[in-house]
């Protein structure tokens, strides 16, 4: 079972890259609360509000993975035994409006983390989080399996592509068991699908989009129609944490690529996640507006998660109706000025309870 050992994390020096996102602050929160030493490495937020500043989670260093000298700086700094590495450009639309940049940060942003990482002893485990749009779409009624071909018909996914075939040739290239004198460090990518949670306020994502929508009376969305593999925030956050210790437990057989993403049952379309969750916060009656996309996105995402639940023994938690029941509390605990940092312990406390780890 991919267990959670408090004893494991417990004083363990981690760098966290992208602590200042969304997934990142949740998961600067969680290794808080687990009791190890995190040393945070971003750009500062980039919305009004956020949950990093709404946590009041340490600063660390705000800097950029394009900026080697910074980063160098940061593994000297920190000498972490784990590294997440969660920084990105990470939506679609804007990955058209701006591709240098989305590949600079996403793929060199990469060889930057693992190169600096193979250059420090001390780093036992790293965890390199991609993207289910990381995959060439050929038939999208089949879940892709971590085997499918790479690939992208847009900027941002193309270049989760492309981390995903920098990823392979580093760990082969530079690390032990593939060079018999490379360095310790076992390395794992993570290819999580749409995730929800409290505290998501980035453009051009579903749920923050509902809830401006909220606020202003009218909610539009786009590509209605589009199915996606929903899932709390959580999910793929606690299988980071147990993928990270067992490559320093065991490295052996997880040192590879995993999908994390939820049952089947439990996808939905836009449309239909749309209506559920603006049900969740009181507002059945907001008009929901198709609009054009402005880029080209899947009309389908699908994950074979087989290969976790084989290697890992992986299961998602929480179904389709208590993660929208969590997303939506939060958020409406936020409008009602509630404690948010108490009420963010308390529902990763409640998934810990509800599962294995």
């Amino acid at each position: 079972m991919l267990d959670l050992e408090p004893d494991f994390w417990r004083s363990r020096r981690v760098l966290l890259t992208g602590h200042t996102g969304f997934k990142g602050s949740w998961l600067a929160l969680w290794l808080e609360m687990l009791g190890a030493r995190t040393f945070g490495f971003a750009l500062p937020p980039s919305t009004t509000p956020n949950l990093f500043g709404l946590l009041a989670l340490p600063t660390e260093t705000f800097a950029d993975v394009r900026d080697r000298e910074q980063l160098e700086a940061a593994f000297n700094s920190a000498q972490p035994e784990v590294v997440f590495h969660l920084a990105a450009q990470s939506l679609v639309l804007p990955s058209y409006k701006d591709p240098v940049a989305t590949f600079a940060t996403n793929v060199m942003g990469t060889v930057n983390v693992i190169d600096v990482a193979r250059r420090t002893d001390c780093v036992r485990s790293m965890v390199i989080v991609t993207s289910d749009k990381c995959y060439r779409h050929v038939d999208e009624r089949r879940p892709h399996g971590e085997d499918d071909p790479l690939g992208g018909q847009d900027p941002y996914s193309a270049s989760k592509g492309a981390t995903e075939i920098v990823v392979e040739s580093m760990r082969r290239s530079y690390f032990r068991p593939y060079r018999p004198d490379g360095h310790q460090a076992r390395i794992a990518t993570a290819r999580a699908g749409n995730v929800i949670g409290g505290g998501d306020w980035a453009d051009h994502r579903l749920v923050p989009d509902i809830v401006r929508g909220a606020a202003a009376g009218e909610i539009v969305i786009r590509n209605p129609d589009a199915v996606r593999p929903w899932q709390h925030v959580f999910e793929p956050l606690a299988a980071y944490l147990g993928l990270a210790q067992q490559l320093c437990e065991t490295g052996c057989q997880v040192d590879t690529a995993f999908n994390f993403g939820p049952d089947q049952e439990d996808e939905r379309s836009v449309m239909a996640m749309a209506e559920e969750f603006t049900n969740r916060l009181g507002s059945p009656k907001l008009k929901v507006l198709d609009v054009p996309a402005e880029g080209r996105e899947a009309e389908v995402l699908r994950l074979n998660c087989d290969k976790a639940r084989g290697l890992l023994d992986w299961r998602p938690r929480w179904g389709f109706e208590q993660m929208l029941e969590m997303t939506a509390s939060w958020y409406l605990a936020h409008a009602a000025g509630k404690d948010l940092l108490e009420l963010s312990k308390q529902q990763i406390l409640a998934f810990m309870a509800d599962s294995p780890y």
